[in-house]
Parts: structure tokens; C-alpha cells; sequence
């Protein structure tokens, strides 16, 4: 079986060091978006080195290796064809704010293997710390299609009853033609977001952007709109990728104002192809994210 799920769970941790510069922070911010418009004194915190602020989902790419999904595959007991592997879920937790320029040690492994019968899902754990201290702890869900049906654990349930009532706000997002090759650039270098030959294998009408610029995307937007556009306030972003986004698309994003925290449910505006609707991402939206979560100060 190309999964042995006790192999990678008796794995010992993987630590590296990594290290990053206010030139990666100011691509990681135009990957996902910011610097539009390009003179907003807003976006200028961050695209602009003497104003920096650290957006925290810049902590899924610091370093520049490859991310927790592909970084999974090469793990002991993991053996899987890449075309067959997507980004189930994500959660972040950063335990300060993220400095523009740093050095730290990150440790990872798997921490669970779920059977849900015709696919498995690994959760890859990731922690930061520096010389200060701990500084954020993320953990990927990775869906392997096919993989699935060796009698395992299914794992708990990540699908949770949608917000109701109306939004808080709503702010549409304009996803760029060239957004995930420009994305691609801090370090996810997965064909499925570049080579139409690739997606197509993979069973996607052209390349798709990558689960983790709609994340950061998204994240953005919400500290912008609903957190005065202050970084520091963030502790946690925690979604679940229901769906993917096409370069060109724009995203919806939906938010509900609680009690330290925002719930966030994002659909694509504009589906190419039609995908499924539901009332859930509203009138006419193909899903995206769901489940989505940011707790905050």
C-alpha cells in the first residue's frame, strides 16, 4: 500500500532552518494580492520596506521550501502520486507577531493518518520557534484520492454548520490571470498551479490557483475590513478548502463578526466551469473556503 499509515506516524521529526528577508514578505504580499491600488496608503504596509507590517499567513511560506502538502509526500510510509494529492484544510496559530526579517528552526511530522474510505487524509503539524520562542505552529490537511480503505481511523469530522443570518461585510477580490505563477514564486512549486498538461492529469480543466494564495487572500481581507488593518490582532486562521479557484475568477468573501473571531465563508463569483452552488456561499458562488475561522484580539 503506498500509505503505511503506522511507518509515518513512528517517523521521528523533521527540523530545518530557515530563514527570511523583508524582500520574501513584499512577494509573499503581491502573491496574494496587495498593492492594489498600488499608492493606498494601506496596501503600502505591505509592499513597501519601510512600513512593513507581516501579514501572519506569511508564516506557510517563510523559509521558501516546499509547503506542508508536498512536504508530507516525502515522509517515510508516503508514496504517492502527486496529481492524485489536494489541500483538504489548513490552521495556523501564531504565537507573536511574525518579524519582517528572521531565522528559526521548524519541526515537523505527520501526526495522524485518516481512512474516509476512498481517499486518505494526512495531517502534516509544522512548529516555529526562534531564539525568543515559539513562534506559530500550522498544520495541513493533505486529501490523497484513492488511498483510502485499509479499515483506519476516519478522524473527527471537520465540517461544521454554516454562519446564519446576514453578513457583517462582504468584499469582493479579483484574482489575477498570472496570480498563481506569480504565487508559485515564494516556493509552491506544484505543476497542478502552472502546467495545463498536469491539471489536466490531475482532472482539472487548466491550472488552479493555490489553496494557500486564496487562504492568504482571504485573511487579508478580513484583517483589513474587520480588524482596522492591524496584523498583530491575529492568533488563529483555521478554513477548509471546499473547492478551487481558476485564475481570472473573483472571490466573494462573506464575513460574520463574533465574539473574537470572524467566521469567513468564501465562493468563487464567477465559476469557470460551472461548479456546484449552494446557498452557503451565496446566489450564484461555486465554493471555495468554508469552515473558516480567524480569532483574533
Amino acid at each position: 500500500m503506498p500509505i503505511d499509515a503506522a511507518t509515518a506516524l513512528a517517523a521521528p521529526p523533521r527540523t530545518a532552518d530557515i530563514s527570511w528577508t523583508p524582500a520574501d514578505v513584499l512577494l509573499y504580499h503581491l502573491g496574494i494580492g496587495a498593492g492594489h491600488p498600488a499608492t493606498d496608503p494601506h496596501e503600502l504596509r505591505y509592499t513597501l520596506e519601510s512600513r512593513l507590517h507581516v501579514l501572519p499567513s506569511f508564516a506557510t511560506v517563510a523559509g521558501g521550501g516546499p509547503p506542508g502538502v508536498t512536504g508530507a509526500l516525502s515522509r517515510p510510509g508516503i508514496d504517492v502520486d502527486l496529481a492524485r494529492v489536494l489541500h483538504a484544510g489548513q490552521s495556523l496559530t501564531v504565537h507573536r507577531p511574525l518579524p519582517a526579517e528572521g531565522t528559526a528552526t521548524t519541526t515537523a511530522r505527520i501526526t495522524a493518518v485518516h481512512d474516509k474510505g476512498t481517499a486518505a487524509v494526512l495531517v502534516m503539524r509544522t512548529e516555529a520557534a526562534d531564539a525568543d520562542g515559539p513562534l506559530w505552529t500550522d498544520e495541513a490537511r493533505i486529501h490523497v484520492r484513492g488511498e483510502g480503505g485499509w479499515g483506519g481511523d476516519r478522524g473527527p469530522s471537520v465540517r461544521h454548520e454554516p454562519p446564519t443570518g446576514e453578513p457583517d461585510r462582504i468584499v469582493e477580490r479579483a484574482v489575477r490571470e498570472d496570480q498563481a505563477l506569480l504565487y508559485r514564486l515564494c516556493g509552491d512549486r506544484n505543476p497542478l498551479h502552472a502546467d495545463p498538461e498536469f491539471a489536466a492529469r490531475a482532472g482539472f480543466e487548466r491550472p488552479v490557483l493555490h489553496g494557500l494564495c486564496t487562504y492568504g487572500m482571504t485573511l487579508k481581507a478580513v484583517v483589513d475590513t474587520l480588524l482596522g488593518g492591524d496584523v498583530t490582532r491575529v492568533r488563529s486562521c483555521t478554513t477548509r478548502f471546499a473547492g478551487v479557484v481558476y485564475p481570472g475568477e473573483t472571490l466573494r468573501i462573506r464575513m460574520w463578526r463574533g465574539d473574537g473571531a470572524v467566521r469567513v465563508v468564501v465562493g468563487a463569483a464567477t465559476g469557470v466551469p460551472p461548479r456546484e452552488r449552494s446557498r452557503e456561499w451565496g446566489s450564484g458562488d461555486a465554493p471555495v473556503l468554508a469552515d473558516t475561522t480567524v480569532e483574533h484580539d
